[in-house]
């Protein structure tokens, strides 16, 4: 498809390291989808690296971390039984209690910055680089608006919750 000119770009979801370097060697890869947010960095240690390393983008989707870092989820909110989060660990009751609690720390910041918490948790991944695009989903328009305004939110040093 590419020799014939029906392809231009290939990007690859949800791979390791080992598929990725395998495909690159074949054809240069343009970007990488894989999740990625203040609660789920997994990326950072061997993904994030080989991707800089070898020129590709990355995608990150579940930027708000499926809807827990909008700043708008609360443990009384009951999930449908067709709703995938309903089977999803960081959503099981312990580990929500948790994960809210992370989520009013950011609410303390973004609060100090009179952003909100979604706007907050988007800029932080923006901030992780230009080859880094978040792929920000809404289903109102107030969401998307509340999403641009990321956009003007510069993170300082201090700001980027590196560990």
């Amino acid at each position: 498809m590419v020799k014939n000119g029906y392809v231009r770009y290939i990007g690859l979801s949800e791979v390791g390291v080992d598929t990725i370097r395998r495909a690159h060697a074949v054809h240069s890869i343009s970007w990488l989808q894989m999740e990625y947010s203040l609660f789920n960095r997994g990326i950072e240690t061997t993904i994030l690296p080989t991707l800089r390393e070898l020129g590709i983008s990355l995608s990150a989707y579940g930027v708000l971390s499926r809807g827990l870092l909008s700043g708008t989820w609360s443990k009384e909110r009951v999930l449908g039984s067709d709703d995938k989060r309903v089977n999803a660990p960081r959503f099981t009751n312990e580990n929500l209690e948790k994960n809210l609690a992370l989520v009013e720390s950011l609410r303390e910041i973004a609060k100090e910055k009179q952003v909100t918490v979604a706007q907050l948790a988007i800029a932080w991944v923006l901030s992780r680089g230009k080859d880094v695009i978040p792929l920000v989903g809404a289903r109102k328009r107030s969401q998307l608006q509340d999403s641009l305004g990321s956009l003007d939110l510069n993170l300082s040093s201090d700001d980027l919750f590196t560990n």
